[in-house]
């Protein structure tokens, strides 16, 4: 059986050590929240700004290991509420595998230290040799604030494949944990 999965994380074998090290990054930078909140009432999440954002860690599929780089963009189209592109490339395991996935995220801004976000995307997957596949899902998670014009996030993705075969999909969604790090404009 082929199986496909993505773990959205800093390194999937050390995801724990990934949350930890976001942990301490937060608490260092505690005393800078404060300033992120300059500006309009929905700080960095305020209609017009802008977000990009860097994607590196590490998934499995095709019983093989992969090594994920990617980059994303989102622009804020009203306060909290973000349309946004990322890209992938999935290196190191055969077959390659690139995605694109169009977003839309609300960040709940008025919450004063954590600031949930609840989003939904489309994703396709182009994949060497199989067919080109479609998912669409659901994220939900909290940003911390890390200065000025950063933050890091940490949340649970849903993923569910269209039009799946069990016959050559183990499963036809997955549940995954994310980390990340951004940088708004």
């Amino acid at each position: 059986m082929i199986q496909m999965k993505r773990i959205d994380c800093t390194n999937v074998q050390h995801g724990l050590l990934g949350a930890l090290l976001a942990l301490a990054v937060f608490a260092l930078s505690a005393p800078g929240m404060a300033d992120a909140q300059a500006g309009t009432s929905a700080g960095i999440f305020h209609k017009g700004s802008g977000r990009l954002s860097i994607v590196l860690g590490s998934g499995s599929g095709f019983n093989d290991t992969y090594t994920i780089l990617g980059i994303g963009a989102g622009y804020y189209v009203a306060d909290g509420l973000e349309l946004g592109l990322n890209v992938e490339s999935w290196m190191g395991g055969d077959p390659d595998i690139y995605r694109i996935s169009p977003e839309i995220r609300y960040v709940f801004h008025s919450a004063q230290t954590a600031k949930p976000y609840l989003g939904a995307f489309y994703r396709r997957t182009f994949i060497d040799q199989f067919d080109d596949l479609d998912t669409v899902g659901a994220r939900a998670g909290v940003f911390f604030m890390q200065g000025r014009g950063a933050y890091i996030g940490a949340g649970v993705v849903y993923d569910v494949y269209l039009d799946c075969e069990e016959t050559i999909y183990t499963s036809c969604s997955d549940t995954y944990p994310e980390f990340l790090f951004a940088i708004t404009f």
